[in-house]
């Protein structure tokens, strides 16, 4: 009776706060190794790692997920490549919200058992004797063999922690951050996508809440970038970094904004290339008021057009063919949502164009200024003298 009791109780017994504070624990271990390992160090190289805390990444991912390094790296580098495209492996746009939400790890399976996609996007992951013939190979064993280990250590409600365990990552990071990262949120960065930061404290999924900054600057390993936000994968990194474990490669080109600055130079212009997502935020943000104005003032002298759907576009700037249409239709109602609308496209051509020599750039640019200066609108006035000041830090 006594060796059944203590089978059911498992090992360890601890009061309910206690079960509840491990299962946190373990399943944030894992969130480390997914945010740490598999997105920053193997699917961008933004980092290096030590030979003995990648392993145990692996090893820890092996018998909490089953997740295979080279099928998770693939799946993830494709979504970078085909970004909100049919090819995109797992796009809410694409699948929709509920789709993602609920089913992401069955999309990230599907793209994983694409050999095209594993032999395109899967180059320089693990490759050793062990990946090969154990994890690889077995990733159902590592799963079995982290129940039979939360079952012998907390008996029968051991069984409660592992299916957290389980569900965690798909949930979270194949659900929450591959569908609300890609629908609701803030964004720091007009990236050519619709990705947003979840919330401005990255804890939650390791740091992987703060999704709009990771797609504007892809390979940096510090996912962070407003002072409000804290990227806890970061911290890690840090901690680290100092004890020699890992080595950072890549961060997040720095902003740098002179406001001295009268006249347009070739390090402006690098500057402005450089920091695209950040220039047309900033734009977004500086006339935003004006524009809401504008539309207001149009829907209030019937344009027959539902002006509602485009107050967030200078944010945003995602819009379907036949809402560009209508927004097209709109902004020629108003000279000032016209003169904003035509400045903003012209901004987002001047870093498309790669025909262009650097002089050519830079005279367009300055001229953009000029003419934003001479709009006779308050806000790409000021506008103008803030992309004047963009920089180049100096080198150290």
């Amino acid at each position: 009776m006594s060796f059944i009791l203590a089978v059911a109780n498992g090992l360890i017994e601890l009061p309910w706060w206690g079960y509840l504070v491990t299962t946190l624990v373990l399943t944030h271990i894992t969130i480390a190794g997914v945010t740490i390992y598999l997105h920053r160090h193997q699917a961008h190289r933004a980092l290096e790692l030590h030979p003995i805390i990648s392993h145990f990444f692996r090893f820890w991912l092996w018998l909490t997920t089953g997740m295979v390094t080279r099928e998770w790296a693939a799946v993830h580098r494709k979504h970078h490549a085909k970004v909100e495209t049919p090819d995109d492996p797992h796009s809410p746009m694409v699948f929709g919200l509920k789709k993602v939400m609920w089913e992401g790890a069955e999309l990230y399976r599907k793209g994983a058992a694409d050999p095209e996609i594993i032999a395109k996007y899967g180059h320089g992951t693990p490759d050793d004797w062990v990946e090969r013939n154990v994890y690889s190979k077995h990733t159902v064993l590592g799963i079995a063999i982290m129940l039979g280990i939360d079952l012998v250590l907390f008996g029968v409600i051991g069984l409660t922690i592992w299916a957290v365990q389980m569900a965690w990552i798909p949930f979270f990071a194949a659900g929450v951050i591959n569908g609300l990262g890609h629908h609701s949120g803030y964004r720091n960065f007009q990236t050519d996508d619709t990705s947003t930061n979840i919330l401005p404290w990255g804890i939650l999924v390791g740091g992987e809440e703060l999704h709009n900054n990771h797609h504007a600057y892809g390979t940096s390993a510090k996912l962070s970038s407003k002072w409000y936000e804290f990227d806890i994968g970061w911290m890690y990194i840090r901690i680290m970094e100092m004890l020699r474990l890992a080595e950072v490669r890549r961060l997040a080109p720095r902003v740098l904004i002179d406001a001295g600055k009268a006249n347009c130079d070739l390090q402006t212009l690098q500057a402005v290339i450089t920091h695209r997502y950040d220039v047309a935020a900033r734009f977004g943000r500086t006339l935003m008021s004006t524009w809401r104005r504008e539309l207001e003032t149009v829907k209030a002298n019937g344009s027959g057009i539902d002006t509602s759907r485009f107050k967030r576009w200078l944010q945003r700037g995602d819009l379907k063919a036949d809402e560009r249409a209508d927004l097209e239709e709109v902004v020629k109602k108003s000279k000032v949502l016209e003169t904003i609308y035509s400045m903003r496209q012209e901004l987002a051509a001047l870093w498309a164009r790669s025909s262009a020599s650097k002089e050519q750039l830079l005279h367009q640019l300055e001229d953009w200024c000029k003419r934003a200066e001479q709009s006779g609108i308050a806000g790409l006035r000021d506008f103008s003298k803030t992309l004047r000041g963009y920089a180049v830090p100096a080198r150290a």
